[in-house]
């Protein structure tokens, strides 16, 4: 039988969501699981806040940031990432919903990198036929370690809550953890600044993981529960085809899944994974 606790060093010291703060209640027990490790979360009173393994019944590393509670197993070798826009007044922040999917985390990541879906299974919104072409765009890797694809652009029906014509929308993909992941997109309210939206992706286990989004949308003309609605229509359309993937983790090996240009970022996303000894939720590429 597969063991299903995490050995990554860079994950077991690293910080995940584990709830959405919004829906605990205070003074009561809730209790998770992070990688394997059943997990009890109490908030008692406003600020005092426990994260507890029970396994061992010792209390690990929390916080609470963005309306999420966050846990790192091990000890944080690096402080949970940083969202310039939480910061700017005229945008909703708020979280998208915190779904459960049978499927590892990466391989939620990777569907949410893939551009090369949205005219089949968001058909109507984030795209529609006749424009099915991915367009050749870039991949680095930051000074801070992380990948960023940019020059993406789509043909989009309805690229947004705000969205009142056909847009071809500009998006910049940051992967800034292996379970955390961004995406930066056109807002219809003004051509010089962007939407986001976050993935902080918690893995249960090696095949199941919640997602938790989190949504920083310019406010003008549009509602925080508009916001969320469009959110969880589109995440519903991808839910099932994530579950329908086998196997439910993530190859790898470059020569498991065939790719094709347009599957540039995940090309990349893999080699990443691999080259930071990331296997937690993949199969490992054979030495």
């Amino acid at each position: 039988m597969r063991e299903f606790r995490c050995v990554d060093r860079p994950l077991l010291n690293d910080w995940h969501v584990v709830a959405d703060r919004s829906a605990l209640t205070l003074n009561s027990v809730f209790t998770t699981r992070l990688m394997g490790h059943d997990l009890q979360v109490t908030l008692d009173g406003r600020y005092n806040l426990q994260v507890v393994a029970l396994d061992t019944g010792k209390e690990v590393c929390s916080d609470s940031r963005y309306g999420f509670i966050w846990a790192c197993l091990g000890r944080p070798e690096r402080d949970i990432i940083y969202l310039p826009e939480t910061n700017e007044a005229d945008r909703h922040l708020l979280g998208g919903g915190s779904i459960a999917v049978r499927v590892s985390g990466l391989r939620a990541v990777e569907n949410f990198l893939d551009m090369a879906h949205f005219p089949f299974v968001h058909a109507g919104w984030l795209s529609d036929e006749p424009h099915t072409e991915v367009m050749p765009y870039n991949v680095t890797i930051t000074a801070a370690d992380e990948l960023l694809a940019t020059d993406c652009k789509f043909h989009q029906p309805i690229a947004s809550p705000t969205a009142q014509t056909v847009m071809v929308v500009d998006y910049v993909y940051k992967v800034f953890r292996p379970y955390t992941v961004a995406l930066r997109k056109s807002s219809p309210l003004d051509p010089n600044r962007k939407d986001l939206i976050v993935l902080f992706i918690q893995p249960v286990d090696e095949e199941n993981c919640i997602v938790h989004s989190y949504l920083c949308y310019l406010k003008q003309g549009t509602e925080a529960a508009d916001v969320r609605r469009f959110m969880q229509l589109i995440f519903a359309q991808d839910k099932p085809i994530l579950e329908n993937q086998c196997p439910r983790r993530l190859p790898l090996d470059p020569r498991a899944e065939t790719p094709i240009r347009a599957d540039a970022v995940s090309v990349h996303y893999r080699r990443w994974l691999r080259d930071r000894s990331v296997t937690y939720g993949a199969i490992a590429y054979p030495v």
